[in-house]
């Protein structure tokens, strides 16, 4: 029975186009994944910042300067990452702005997105730290959608393996190691951080809502989730990469993500040990229409009764949550 159901699943095939014409333009599923990722990623963040009293949809504002800069940040880190690539002799330097042709990194892309983030939390008047906790799972699924284009690109895939599920992938191809026969299977290295994205998913929105992580501290635990699993992924996987001390670049990435996430738990646990007050930043909030927003959820909203210290000294949170 083991040996008929091996047979069946003996490989995973790659899909036999990554693009289709729609009139003149040239459509590629890498970018659909993006861009599926994207859409999925603000409607949840909306949702969950919604349910914590923030304006309906303040999301986009948020988007307007988060996403191009997080495009960007995503490029600029590709092609630091990869100067082969772009410099040198007999090299295009142009290519460097030629984005359609391929070429970001996810962490790159949390940079830049960061910056513009905070930007718009600014602009917009929300806490920075409570859209960080808000767009945290969402940001993992939206990862997940986005691993699917690797797939359709035949790109990004790791070691030789024989295992069952190993991934075909089309010879000739630009990525093929040399010296390996036609027919060999590699590692799907885009599915391994599907799955692990996925988890994280669920475990990220459930560890908010049972220990109601606030001040970032969920958006640190988004950080060294995705980056453990990145140290693995990035560690199997044969695309060309920076190697420095015997590590790839995305490797130290991830370590280096792995830390900043675990000093944000660390040192907002310890400067805000209380609860948000509200999603905006003092002397910027919104009442909806009608009464508070956010009073029918438990998600975020701390209900009970304040401790005893803080009832008598007049105040509903501790004096570090006005920071």
């Amino acid at each position: 029975m083991t040996s008929a159901a091996l047979s069946v699943v003996a490989s995973i095939p790659s899909p036999s186009i990554s693009s289709f014409q729609l009139g003149p333009l040239t459509i590629h599923f890498y970018a659909l994944c993006i861009l599926a990722g994207i859409i999925v990623a603000t409607l949840w963040t909306n949702r969950r910042l919604t349910a914590r009293g923030a304006e309906p949809w303040v999301v986009i504002d948020i988007a307007l300067l988060a996403v191009p800069l997080a495009i960007i940040g995503a490029r600029i880190f590709h092609v630091l990452t990869h100067p082969g690539f772009y410099f040198g002799e007999g090299k295009d330097l142009w290519a460097i702005f030629r984005i359609w042709e391929g070429g970001i990194a996810i962490f790159g892309a949390l940079i830049g997105g960061a910056i513009g983030a905070w930007l718009g939390c600014k602009w917009s008047g929300i806490r920075f730290w409570t859209f960080a906790d808000a767009l945290a799972p969402a940001l993992l699924l939206a990862q997940a959608f986005g691993r699917f284009g690797n797939w359709f690109n035949q790109e990004l895939y790791g070691l030789p393996t024989d295992l069952p599920w190993g991934l075909e992938i089309d010879y000739p191809n630009s990525a093929w190691p040399a010296g390996l026969p036609v027919g060999t299977l590699f590692h799907p290295t885009f599915l391994y951080e599907v799955i692990w994205n996925v988890m994280g998913v669920i475990i990220i929105a459930a560890a908010g809502r049972r220990f109601r992580l606030q001040w970032g501290r969920l958006f640190g635990l988004y950080l060294v989730w995705y980056s453990a699993g990145r140290i693995v992924w990035e560690s199997i996987r044969i695309d060309p990469s920076e190697v420095y001390l015997g590590l790839r670049t995305n490797v130290w990435a991830a370590i280096f993500g792995v830390i900043v996430g675990l000093v944000i738990m660390i040192v907002q646990k310890r400067r805000h040990p209380g609860l948000e007050p509200s999603p905006y930043q003092p002397g910027r909030e919104w009442t909806p229409p009608g009464g508070v927003h956010s009073q029918g959820t438990d998600d975020f909203v701390d209900v009970s009764a304040p401790p005893a210290s803080e009832e008598s000294s007049g105040g509903a949170t501790s004096s570090l949550t006005t920071r």
